[in-house]
């Protein structure tokens, strides 16, 4: 039972992301949003998420109420798209908040479910965020002939996954205790290189989770068929996630996290360098398993091994990466938008395989 409600928090969960990458870029160019607009709203979330750790430094704990403070504060944000989307800076506000309370919600109930179903068995379950994220690309790509319907799924999407970390959580006793002694420090700078590779490979997804949709369409490939390139590259990332306990077993963490950042790079340099074939396309799509799936997991894993803090690791590396290097990332794939943007994102996933070979000369 506990696998089948961390699995229906995680589809559901991904189901919100898949709308908001996916979709939401695209609904604000047709109400007239300008690239420059979509990069600085899409930085707002990460923006958000980064700062947000820190709080939890000293100052606050993450506690089950706070937890469903921000589930509640992130129902309310979504509800606050429907009157602001037309209005630039209004719409920053609930974009800021959405930002903030997921930057609480993943990491809690992720690190439960590492910490519950081991690293061999977390990739089984995670995948049900992964075919939440494919089939919403796949169902909302044929029925968004309105605006209002991609925010439609946002707020059922919300609800649910609320839903869900609820029945996860109530009367659960893990979550009533906590995972580090207080007085036990939390350090940065002993894998300050381990960290900048992190924000570094989260900067070159800019260029994917915010224009992926743009650029393809604007090259001939059409919305639907773009929408089945977001579900194949799922499909790659679902198969990794189903099938990496044997990868984990057999060789180190780092490596393993060297591999996805590589592979990544090589991702962007065949979307920059055949930017209207269908066939690259999905071969680059495929490089997802291993971009996402696998350095996910390692990445995270390897954390774990470093610090007693977890639900506090696993807030700093979303805030450092999806959070910091999700807003530089947006800042800059708005600004760079145009022929050379994937050749500049295989360029700043390069330098954070740099930084991971760094890391290990001072390890």
């Amino acid at each position: 039972m506990i696998f089948f409600k961390i699995s229906g928090f995680f589809f559901f969960y991904f189901v919100v992301t898949g709308v908001y990458v996916i979709f939401m870029p695209k609904i604000l160019l047709l109400l007239g949003y300008s690239a420059p607009q979509i990069g600085a709203i899409f930085a707002l979330a990460p923006l958000m998420r980064f700062f947000v750790p820190f709080f939890f430094l000293k100052h606050f704990e993450l506690t089950q109420k706070v937890f469903y403070t921000a589930l509640g504060g992130a129902l309310f944000s979504i509800v606050m798209f429907y009157p602001t989307i037309h209005h630039f800076y209004l719409f920053m506000l609930p974009n800021m908040l959405l930002g903030a309370c997921l930057g609480m919600i993943l990491p809690y109930v992720e690190t439960y479910a590492m910490e519950h179903l081991q690293k061999e068995r977390f990739g089984r379950s995670r995948l049900f965020g992964s075919i939440g994220f494919m089939l919403i690309g796949i169902i909302l790509a044929r029925h968004l002939e309105d605006y209002t319907n991609g925010l439609h799924y946002l707020l059922l999407g919300i609800s649910l996954t609320a839903f869900f970390a609820y029945w996860l959580t109530k009367n659960n006793t893990h979550f009533a205790n906590t995972d580090a002694k207080k007085e036990e420090p939390f350090h940065f700078f002993h894998l300050k290189y381990l960290w900048l590779s992190l924000f570094l490979l989260q900067v070159s997804f800019g260029a994917f989770y915010n224009f992926f949709t743009i650029y393809e369409t604007a090259h001939g490939i059409s919305l639907e068929t773009t929408s089945y390139l977001w579900a194949f590259g799922v499909i790659c990332e679902i198969i990794l996630f189903y099938f990496q306990a044997p990868l984990l077993q057999r060789f180190s963490l780092l490596a393993l996290v060297k591999l996805g950042v590589f592979l990544t790079a090589l991702r962007w340099f065949l979307l920059f360098a055949f930017p209207s074939s269908l066939f690259i396309s999905y071969a680059a799509q495929s490089l997802h398993a291993f971009s996402f799936a696998l350095h996910h997991t390692a990445a995270l894993s390897l954390l774990y091994t470093f610090y007693a803090h977890k639900k506090l690791a696993a807030q700093f590396y979303y805030g450092f990466s999806f959070g910091l290097g999700g807003f530089v990332g947006a800042l800059i794939a708005g600004y760079f938008y145009g022929e050379y943007l994937y050749l500049y994102a295989s360029f700043i996933a390069l330098l954070s395989l740099v930084s991971l070979v760094l890391f290990k000369e001072k390890e």
